[in-house]
This record gives structure tokens, C-alpha cells and sequence, in this order.
């Protein structure tokens, strides 16, 4: 017998919502939803981050596309070596590429932010942190069950192994 169909449709004030922190300048609720009503192609986060923070670093992509629409709210959006202020019914893209498509949305407003992060659905990959000089390299690794399986490093150049270490 077959899986039954996933509900493809859920309402924004629906969707489940988790904490998600680090120091003082990163604190957002997010919900991630695009599998929970069916989508395996293309994910949809919901962000909701108060004034003064931001979700996640300052980051670029090399496999995964994202484009960013503003529900409520305002803020900054960096991008590459540029900011852009941005509000409700804007709509942002964060293509794949180097430091120049680097991307990070900042609510600097005083009210409530929230946004929805929709992005193409990759089970690789490569992500790039300019600020901190850090990467991060993911494969078939299920953030929902960070425990399951797969491989992800978060790592520096510098630290990089030879092609040949351990190999005899």
C-alpha cells in the first residue's frame, strides 16, 4: 500500500516554529514547511526575527538558490559589498556563487520581521562564510535529524588536509 498523500496546503500562522539562537545578534523562529505539505524540489522556510537581530550569517551558496519574499516588517539586506533596505512586499534573490552573492537579512526596523526563504532542494552542499572565513560542506545530512547520518563540516582552509594524508 502506498504512502498516503501529504496535505499540499498549510497556512502561515500553522506552521511549526523552532528557536533558533547564538549570542546576541542571532535569534529568529523558523519553521521550515515545504515537505510537510508534499514539496521535495523546492523549500520554504517561514523566519520571524525581532528588531536588532538576524537569523544566520552573512553566507553564500554554491549549489542551492534562494529568494527571500518580506511579509511583514523591515530591515537591511546585505548582499555581496552592498546593503539594500528592504520592507513588506519585497522580494530578494541570493543566487548561487562567491562572496559577491553573499547574502544576509537584518531586521534593523522596530517591529516584528518576518520572511519567507523559499530555495531550491539540494542534498550537497557547499556554503561560504565571509565574515568569519568559515565553510560548511553538507551531504545527505537531514537537519531534522542532525543524528541520522550524512556528513557535515564546518571547518577553515587553513586547516585542510593534504589529497594524499593517511592514504599509505
Amino acid at each position: 500500500m502506498s504512502e498516503p498523500t501529504k496535505r499540499p496546503v498549510i497556512n502561515l500562522a500553522d506552521v511549526p516554529l523552532r528557536d533558533s539562537s547564538n549570542g546576541e545578534t542571532f535569534a529568529a523562529r523558523v519553521g521550515s514547511f515545504g515537505r510537510i505539505i508534499g514539496s521535495t524540489g523546492i523549500g520554504c522556510m517561514l523566519h520571524v526575527v525581532e528588531p536588532g537581530k538576524r537569523a544566520f550569517p552573512f553566507h553564500n551558496h554554491h549549489g542551492i538558490h534562494e529568494l527571500f519574499l518580506i511579509l511583514e516588517g523591515e530591515g537591511q539586506y546585505r548582499f555581496g559589498a552592498d546593503t539594500f533596505p528592504v520592507k513588506a512586499g519585497d522580494v530578494l534573490a541570493a543566487p548561487t556563487g562567491g562572496p559577491e552573492t553573499a547574502h544576509q537579512i537584518i531586521n534593523n526596523g522596530n517591529k516584528t520581521l518576518k520572511y519567507l526563504g523559499i530555495s531550491t532542494a539540494a542534498t550537497t552542499e557547499v556554503v561560504e562564510y565571509p565574515d568569519s572565513g568559515k565553510f560548511a560542506v553538507t551531504s545527505r545530512f537531514d537537519w531534522g535529524n542532525p543524528d541520522g547520518g550524512g556528513i557535515r563540516y564546518v571547518g577553515r582552509q587553513p586547516n585542510s588536509l593534504d589529497y594524499w594524508d593517511g592514504e599509505g
